[in-house]
């Protein structure tokens, strides 16, 4: 009980009563009694679309009395995209290569046959849309076993990237991080897929050993805070396409 109050107490407290969006600098800024939010950094908090910036309103206003800043994930990334991706467009684009040098969509298991099978007809189809629509060539490999991938394919998906927006930038960054793939965040900001059926190609395996040996807390924690972060990036990228 006291370690559960001590981390409560360090949180900060509710400061606000109304949370509103408003039109301001050609975009729609986030106001707390009327106020624009301000990141970390000093940026103010504004976001080209009314889509956008609703989804950072409502993270905002179901705040209790004391707030999770930790669990605010949309604020949160809304703050990357201002505050820092300008300056580090070409090292943000390039992570996004990184993470494609090594996809997960390309390592499949050597066993069970079962596995394999799901894996293969739940990864190449995005694997090959990857290629037929944006000229992605991957190699596969079977294990662990590292296997380099054309630099053209890593150059085309550094290009990719760097051609985002910031805010479309910062979302692909987070998502290569959050899957372990560069391709499974183009394909959930292209549309090709929606945040649950990303999270699920990025644990195909987990999913696998679960329905055999089960899930314990600790793992299914993990789960649950993994759904909520893709289920926000999805609605990130479509509040990015929205009118």
């Amino acid at each position: 009980m006291r370690r559960g109050f001590q981390e409560a107490s360090d949180r900060p407290r509710r400061f606000y009563k109304t949370v509103s969006v408003a039109e301001a600098d050609g975009g729609h800024a986030v106001l707390l009694d009327e106020r624009q939010v301000r990141g970390p950094r000093g940026g103010r908090l504004i976001t080209p679309t009314r889509a956008l910036a609703d989804l950072v309103a409502r993270e905002w206003e179901s705040q209790g009395e004391i707030l999770d800043v930790a669990g605010m994930h949309a604020t949160r990334l809304a703050n990357t995209a201002i505050d820092s991706i300008s300056q580090a467009r070409a090292a943000t684009a390039q992570s996004v290569a990184d993470y494609a040098s090594s996809d997960l969509l390309c390592y499949f298991a050597e066993e069970p046959e079962a596995l394999v099978a799901r894996q293969t007809a739940q990864w190449e189809p995005v694997l090959q849309r990857a290629e037929g629509e944006l000229g992605l060539r991957f190699v596969r490999a079977a294990g662990i076993i590292h296997r380099p991938q054309p630099e053209e394919t890593l150059g085309k998906v550094r290009d990719l990237a760097a051609a985002l927006d910031d805010f479309r930038l910062a979302g692909v960054a987070f998502g290569a991080s959050l899957y372990g793939s560069g391709v499974l965040a183009l394909a959930l900001q292209r549309g090709w897929l929606d945040g649950a059926q990303a999270l699920t190609l990025s644990r195909l395996d987990e999913i696998f050993q679960e329905e055999a040996w089960g899930i314990d807390e600790e793992a299914a924690e993990r789960v649950a805070r993994l759904s909520v972060e893709s289920a926000m990036l999805e609605a990130w990228f479509r509040a990015l396409d929205a009118a």
